[in-house]
């Protein structure tokens, strides 16, 4: 399989074009800049399974010292103090870096589910709920960069998995191991599925998408029916008259 060098090396470049590509379609230029970076330091996440501790050194060490950053918009937009986004900062940085690496350690085999596409669309929302901002079309442009890199090196992968060599062409065990939708492992599927279910649930939900939609957020029984109903509308079928007495609704554009 390709090394740290090699990887490192792909999603850069993957990361240079897709932060041109970015700028060039109206991105500002520090917007493209970080999302290139992200894109590069992302395509060392899949080995944060690897037998190897380099990959979870470097990638606890960034992700502690960059992901409260990524947060402080989010942090002023709950109305904290500074004080407050210290204590969030410092427990972040002491998470990340202290708990990562074991979680990883404990729970997690070379090539196993976090080697997948599901894993590749989990960070992507993980990374939507961690940047802040109210231009959703930025906030996801920096998620897809840090899914980008992710996929750059299961690609990378698979494509070391297979050599031609003396004019014959070998394929490695390992190939499809790297860009697949399940495992051997039923837990490790389980939990995989789950967690993109949840980060998927959460994003769609998350206050600061739905206030950029129009949407005023509230509990209510009629939550559910409100959000489905405006999902006929757009497709251009009118749903159906609440019955008298239904409740107050609970989402208002």
């Amino acid at each position: 399989m390709a090394d740290f060098k090699t990887h490192i090396t792909f999603s850069t470049i993957t990361g240079i074009g897709y932060g041109l590509w970015g700028w060039q379609s109206g991105a500002p230029v520090e917007t493209a800049i970080l999302a290139g970076g992200l894109c590069s330091v992302s395509g060392m996440l899949p080995d944060l399974d690897s037998d190897s501790g380099r990959p979870v050194q470097e990638m606890s060490c960034f992700a502690a010292a960059v992901i409260p950053m990524l947060m402080l918009e989010r942090f002023e937009n709950f109305g904290w103090s500074r004080e407050m986004m210290v204590l969030a900062t410092a427990g972040i940085y002491a998470a990340v870096r202290l708990g990562v690496a074991e979680v990883f350690k404990r729970y997690t085999v070379h090539r196993g589910m976090w080697h997948s596409i599901p894993a590749c669309i989990a960070v992507g929302l993980l990374a939507f709920l961690i940047v802040a901002g109210q231009d959703i079309a930025i906030r996801t442009y920096k998620s897809c960069a840090v899914s980008l890199g992710f996929f750059s090196h299961l690609l990378l992968d698979e494509f070391w998995s297979v050599r031609v060599r003396s004019g014959r062409l070998n394929i490695k065990k390992s190939f499809g191991t790297a860009l697949k939708f399940w495992g051997s492992n039923r837990s490790a599927n389980f939990t995989v599925y789950l967690t993109v279910g949840l980060l998927a649930f959460l994003a769609v939900g998350d206050p600061m998408l739905m206030d950029r939609l129009g949407y005023e957020a509230k509990f209510g029984q009629k939550t559910a029916r409100q959000v489905f109903d405006d999902a006929l509308r757009m497709a251009g079928v009118q749903p159906a008259t609440l019955p008298a007495g239904g409740g107050e609704a609970t989402l208002q554009r």
